[in-house]
C-alpha cells in the first residue's frame, strides 16, 4: 500500500485558498474515485472534492474551519500498488456568496519518510506551544491521529492559558457556540468589507404597481400553460438593462487599486437568493437578451439551484447589478449592502393594496417600495434619484414596452 496525497485543487480564476467547511469522510473509510470527500467554500463557491483514486482514507491534514492554501495536501488515500504521488484533485461546484478572502492558515511541515506522524495543523500548533516532539507520541485517534488530549497528556496536562479560557467560555451552560464558517462566514467577510471600503448610501422611492399586476394576471395563463412562474422580478430583471444603459455608471465597479471606474458592457444581473445556509447571489447573464418568459424561466431555475447547492461556478461570477427581493415579509423597505465592487443594489419590498390619490380621487393601487444602495464615491445622489424614478416608470407602463416577443 503506499499513500496518495490529494491536494487543495485551483478551483476558479482568482481563488487563492479554501475553506474546510465539512470532511464528508473520516480516516479508515474506503472510497471510490469521484466520491466526494470534503466540502470547500471559498470566494467564490461552495464545493465538493471528489476522490482522484480508489482505496482507503490514511488521513485527513486539516481541521473543519480551517482556512488552506491552493496547492495544500489537505487528504491522504492509501492505494492498492504504485509510487505515492500528490494529486489535485478536480472540484464540483456548489453555492456560495461571492466575498474576500481570508488569511491563510499555516500549513503543517511534511513528516520524514518512514515516521509519519498523523496530526492536523490546529494539533501541531498546539505541540509547537508546548513544547512536545510530535514523533515521540504515539496517537488515541483514529487511524493512530495524534489528538489535541495527546499534546497536552504529553505535556504534563497542561494547556494554554487561550486555550482554558476557551474551555471555560465553551462550557457556560447558559449559552450554545456555534462556528462561524462555511457561507456564513463568507458573508459576513463581505459584509465588512463592503461597508468599510463603499461609501454607501439609499434613496428609497415609492412604486405603483397597478398596471404591472394587471398585466401579470393576464399573462398568467399562458405562462402557466408553458410551465412557468411568472414572477414580479422576471419584469424588475427585464426593464433593468434598458434603464441602466441610460445610467451606465450604475452598471459599473469601482478598481481601488487602480482609481477606475470600470463601465460595464453587459448587463449580468444578480439575484440574492436565501438558502438554507444563508444568502447567495447567482447571476442572471447577458439579462437583456432574454425576453420575460425566458427571464422567468432562468430566475425561478437559478434561485433552485442556489436552494439546491446545485450552481455551477460560473452562474455565480461576473455580477454587474444585483437585485435582493425580500419576498413575501418584504416589510416597508431596507437598506441593501452592496455587492462588493459593484457600486449599486436594488432592494424589492412588499406589494400590497393601499389607498392613493389618483386624478383627485382616493383609490385603493398595488403600491410598493424599492430601496437602491449605491457607492456615493461614483454615483451621486442625483443620479441615483434619476435611475429609479427612470425604473419605476416603466415599471408602471410594462404594456408600452414589453411585446409578443416577450411572453414566449
Amino acid at each position: 500500500m503506499s499513500n496518495y496525497d490529494v491536494k487543495l485543487p485551483d478551483i476558479g480564476e482568482g481563488v487563492a485558498e479554501g475553506e474546510i467547511v465539512r470532511w464528508l469522510v473520516k480516516v479508515g473509510d474506503a472510497v471510490k474515485e469521484d466520491q466526494p470527500l470534503v466540502e470547500v467554500m471559498t470566494d467564490k463557491a461552495s464545493v465538493e472534492i471528489p476522490s482522484p483514486r480508489t482505496g482507503t482514507i490514511a488521513a485527513l491534514h486539516a481541521e473543519e474551519g480551517a482556512m488552506v492554501p491552493v496547492g495544500t495536501t489537505i487528504i491522504s488515500i492509501a492505494v492498492a500498488g504504485g509510487a505515492a504521488a500528490p494529486v489535485a484533485a478536480p472540484a464540483h461546484g456548489g453555492t456560495s456568496a461571492a466575498a474576500p478572502a481570508s488569511t491563510p492558515a499555516a500549513t503543517a511541515p511534511a513528516a520524514p519518510a518512514g515516521a509519519r506522524v498523523e496530526a492536523t495543523p490546529a494539533v501541531r500548533a498546539l505541540a509547537k506551544e508546548l513544547g512536545v516532539a510530535l514523533e515521540s507520541l504515539t496517537g488515541s485517534g483514529p487511524g493512530g491521529r495524534i489528538t489535541a488530549d495527546d499534546v497536552k497528556s504529553a505535556a504534563g496536562g497542561s494547556a494554554p492559558a487561550a486555550a482554558a479560557a476557551s474551555a471555560a467560555a465553551t462550557a457556560n451552560a447558559d449559552e450554545t457556540r456555534q462556528p462561524l464558517r462555511g457561507l456564513r462566514r463568507k458573508i459576513a467577510e463581505h459584509m465588512r468589507r463592503s461597508l468599510s471600503t463603499a461609501a454607501q448610501f439609499t434613496f428609497v422611492a415609492e412604486c405603483d404597481f397597478t398596471a404591472l399586476v394587471e398585466h401579470r394576471a393576464q399573462a398568467s395563463t399562458r405562462a402557466q400553460a408553458a410551465g412557468i412562474k411568472l414572477t414580479y422580478l422576471a419584469y424588475l430583471f427585464r426593464a433593468l438593462p434598458m434603464v441602466l444603459r441610460e445610467f451606465p455608471l450604475l452598471n459599473s465597479a469601482l478598481d481601488d487599486a487602480a482609481h477606475e471606474i470600470v463601465l460595464k458592457k453587459r448587463f449580468h444581473i444578480g439575484l440574492a437568493t436565501n438558502t438554507d445556509e444563508g444568502l447567495t447571489v447567482p447571476i442572471v447573464h447577458d439579462a437583456d437578451r432574454l425576453g420575460l418568459f425566458a427571464l422567468a424561466r432562468e430566475i425561478d431555475r437559478l434561485a433552485a439551484a442556489a436552494r439546491d447547492h446545485k450552481l455551477k461556478l460560473e452562474e455565480l461570477q461576473g455580477g454587474t447589478f444585483t437585485v435582493t427581493s425580500t419576498g413575501a415579509k418584504g416589510g416597508v423597505l431596507a437598506t441593501p449592502i452592496l455587492h462588493h465592487p459593484q457600486v449599486a443594489i436594488l432592494g424589492v419590498h412588499s406589494i400590497t393594496k393601499k389607498p392613493a390619490v389618483v386624478h383627485g380621487q382616493i383609490v385603493a393601487r398595488d403600491l410598493g417600495n424599492l430601496s437602491l444602495s449605491l457607492d456615493h464615491r461614483v454615483v451621486d445622489g442625483a443620479v441615483g434619484a434619476d435611475f429609479l424614478y427612470a425604473l419605476i416608470e416603466r415599471l408602471q407602463t410594462p404594456a408600452g414596452w414589453l411585446d409578443e416577443g416577450d411572453l414566449s
